[in-house]
């Protein structure tokens, strides 16, 4: 960038060279030599800026899906956000994570290479305990995975990486696929020391446990689909709309999905002494009187109320009221 002189600079500068105190020939000498700057070769500039504005983008999209994916599954509050994006030789990123963590060595076709998803112990844990039934809380003292933990975080990581999917459809579609999942980061060699990687920093926080994820994800294996990441590639892809045909397609499919719809006949509490204590021929009553109408639910949501009944000797309901939007909401 160049530097712009106020009126008061030149004056002062203007009045130095009449004066003597500077010499014109010495400021045409500083001029003209060459200024050097230092290149690090361990720490090869291989993404341009473009390119890490980029992969920010896509990753704030990542961040989100994986934000609404763990919150439904560990039914708690989850804040996941994009902290930096660097580029950084892969040594230097092994030796910056803690030497007991996760490690999930992935795939994602058609690329070729191996990336890696760090978890911060105490995210990995907090999500565990979650998993398990407890409140979300991560251990004092972190240990190696027991092989029942294993699974369980194999498991919940294998479909995070859907919303990895979904983060890089405008750019390529890929299909991420677990391939390990290690906790010493020594015994992880997915390229040499020096090559550089774009390291993609996520704060997470789960409850009141906070942490960090990293993705790492070396430039040799996203070099085929470098020239995607430039901004004319980006807004290219961002105007193309989908054909009338792939239009119709979706619609077709959409009406074929099949929905869950549940008919709750009541609902009812008990103290854990009385369940203990059921036989066979015990009577449970409901909160709920045999004339009141029966709600109607597609998933989760309250559709419909209806009237309960049979139709050719198999059990049916009426529908009597549809639920408008909205009024679920004030009815509770």
């Amino acid at each position: 960038m160049v530097d712009v002189l106020s009126q008061n600079e030149i004056d002062a500068l203007l009045a130095a060279l009449s004066s003597g105190e500077m010499d014109a020939e010495e400021l045409k000498k500083e001029e003209t030599q060459k200024k050097v700057r230092a290149y690090d070769f361990k720490r090869a500039v291989r993404f341009s800026k473009d390119h890490i504005r980029s992969l920010t983008r896509i990753h704030e999209n990542f961040a989100r899906y994986l934000t609404t994916y763990f919150s439904a599954q560990l039914r708690t509050f989850v804040q996941i956000s994009v902290v930096q994006v660097e580029q950084l030789p892969y040594d230097e990123f092994i030796r910056s994570i803690p030497k007991m963590t996760i490690l999930n060595i992935f795939e994602a076709e058609p690329l070729e290479g191996r990336m890696v998803l760090e978890v911060h112990p105490n995210v990995a844990f907090a999500m565990l305990d979650r998993l398990l039934g407890g409140t979300g809380t991560t251990p004092n003292k972190i240990n190696a995975l027991t092989e029942i933990e294993t699974i369980v975080m194999e498991r919940i990581f294998s479909r995070a990486f859907d919303s990895l999917q979904e983060a890089w459809k405008t750019v390529i579609d890929l299909s991420p696929r677990l391939e390990a999942l290690e906790t010493n980061p020594q015994f992880m060699q997915i390229v040499s020391p020096n090559e550089t990687i774009a390291l993609i920093s996520l704060s997470t926080k789960i409850g009141d446990t906070t942490g960090m994820i990293n993705l790492c994800i070396p430039h040799v294996v996203i070099e085929p689909i470098m020239p995607r990441l430039s901004v004319h590639h980006w807004f290219v892809s961002q105007k193309k709309t989908r054909a009338p045909e792939e239009m119709e397609a979706l619609q077709f499919r959409l009406t074929k999905a099949k929905l869950p719809l549940i008919a709750e006949l009541g609902q009812t509490e008990i103290t854990i002494h009385d369940f203990l204590g059921l036989t066979v021929g015990d009577v449970i009553p409901l909160q709920k009187s045999v004339d009141e109408a029966l709600q109607v639910k597609v998933g989760e949501k309250l559709k419909y109320y209806g009237s309960p009944g049979t139709v050719k000797g198999k059990m049916a309901i009426q529908i009597n009221e549809i639920v408008e939007e909205g009024e679920e909401e004030n009815d509770e």
